[in-house]
């Protein structure tokens, strides 16, 4: 016998729509961090009664507005078609910066697994509290940096030392940084060609036989670069390479 409160329990659920971030196509790749936020929102929906209808993951810098990465765009198209709230694992998820919580929050109602009774207006102070914590550590960074300075061009041997260690460290972390950055472009341009490949396709059946004609072709048909820019018959051709095809 089916209890008289199930139906109203099942009609009462919070429908939700999950949004994962990963700062680089690399880590997304890997799965770095994601696994760890689709835990925290499985487990804030288990507890909280919340019914997962959809779920969208970006591979974008947090110093992109949320509405403009494309993922994001389209969890929130989605939470506006289904009255559905947006759901991250943590606030920093969506961003770090307190001016795009605030515009999220007129945007769209949004949970945080890691705090999922948390209101919009304690949101919004957490974000603010946030941001004038990493402003303080900055700060207080670079008074810390002057001051190391300013006792080495005193003569202060082991300050120099520290000084020179770490202009070393940050020569290497550079390094390392702008070679995984190029890995990951290219990583994502791989990916964004593959997703295209049945459309090149298309367009050598329709008989497009030059670069030019395949940019026109690409363009009337809506498909734009991994920039989201307008093709060009340069842009074609670094597809046409990527996909390692050719016309006919």
């Amino acid at each position: 016998m089916v209890s008289a409160s199930a139906p109203c329990k099942a009609a009462s659920a919070m429908k939700i729509v999950a949004y994962y971030r990963v700062s680089t196509a690399r880590q997304g790749h890997s799965g770095l961090g994601l696994d760890a936020q689709r835990e925290y929102v499985r487990l804030a929906a288990q507890q909280s009664g919340w019914t997962v209808i959809a779920a969208f993951e970006d591979h974008e810098s947090g110093a992109i507005a949320p509405e403009r990465r494309a993922a994001c765009k389209a969890a929130l198209a989605r939470c506006k078609a289904d009255g559905a709230t947006l759901v991250v694992a943590k606030l920093d998820r969506l961003s770090r910066d307190v001016e795009h919580i605030a515009g999220l929050l007129k945007l769209v109602d949004f949970k945080v697994a890691t705090m999922p009774n948390a209101d919009k207006f304690q949101l919004h102070l957490y974000a603010a509290l946030a941001e004038q914590e990493r402003e303080f550590i900055s700060r207080r960074t670079r008074d810390a940096l002057a001051s190391l300075k300013a006792r080495a061009d005193a003569g202060d041997a082991l300050a120099q030392g520290k000084i020179d260690r770490r202009s070393a460290g940050r020569s290497v972390a550079h390094r390392l940084g702008n070679a995984t950055a190029v890995r990951a472009a290219q990583l994502k341009a791989d990916m964004y060609a593959e997703d295209l490949r049945s459309a090149v396709k298309a367009a050598l059946f329709d008989g497009v036989k030059s670069l030019p004609q395949l940019a026109v072709w690409l363009e009337q048909h809506g498909h734009k670069t991994v920039r989201g820019s307008t093709y060009t018959p340069t842009a074609a051709s670094r597809l046409m390479h990527r996909l390692g095809l050719a016309f006919r």
